[in-house]
């Protein structure tokens, strides 16, 4: 490929963990720059994530809609969660939260893309799966609680979805990355041409 990103680490003279969480930290790094200088870096420490964009025969995309409290709104997402096991195969979790929050299955998974949601604070990688071939899953239901007690589920046109996108009505990240990467995908070499669902992925390395 003629363009893309490349692994590059520089001198960091010292750490300190001013702040650790329930599922993440904020770090502040001593960072040597070119000239030099060293500039302290804060930015938060992320398990790392992975979201589903789940597709059915009818072009229809299943989607949520959830409170999300730091923006004060409710968004409509993807079905998303996070890497809760260092090492943890993406493709588990994104088999196990598409049950957990939709009750779904799905028997065909690719790989959209991956992405850093905000590099310049945030360590957080996230794999957008597309999963094809949904069928209801089989035994109980998830218990949900806290926001996920609240949440709505919906089958949306793909296009209505590029749609809102575009217009500034939808603004989860997951959803946006996802709808607009799989419209990319099918406007260039087509669905099949995407990477499998267990494809090498540097930022958050997993055993197959």
């Amino acid at each position: 490929m003629g363009i893309q990103d490349r692994a590059e680490e520089w001198r960091v003279t010292a750490t300190v963990t001013p702040f650790t969480g329930n599922k993440t930290s904020v770090r502040t790094d001593d960072v040597v720059m070119p000239d030099g200088t060293v500039v302290g870096r804060d930015y938060q420490v992320h398990p790392g994530s992975v979201a589903i964009l789940a597709i059915d025969d009818e072009d229809h995309v299943l989607v949520l809609r959830q409170y999300r409290h730091p923006v004060r709104q409710k968004l409509w997402e993807i079905p998303a969660g996070l890497l809760d096991v260092p090492g943890e195969n993406p493709l588990a979790a994104a088999q196990r939260e598409l049950y957990e929050e939709a009750h779904v299955k799905a028997e065909d998974w690719r790989v959209l893309t991956d992405v850093y949601t905000s590099p310049g604070g945030s360590d957080e990688a996230v794999r957008i799966f597309l999963a094809r071939d949904l069928s209801e899953a089989v035994g109980e239901r998830f218990a949900v609680a806290e926001e996920e007690a609240d949440m709505e589920l919906a089958r949306v046109p793909l296009k209505d979805l590029v749609r809102g996108v575009l217009a500034g009505d939808l603004h989860n990240s997951c959803l946006v990355m996802g709808v607009l990467a799989l419209t990319a995908a099918r406007t260039a070499d087509g669905e099949q041409s995407l990477r499998p669902a267990e494809a090498p992925w540097p930022a958050r390395p997993f055993e197959a």
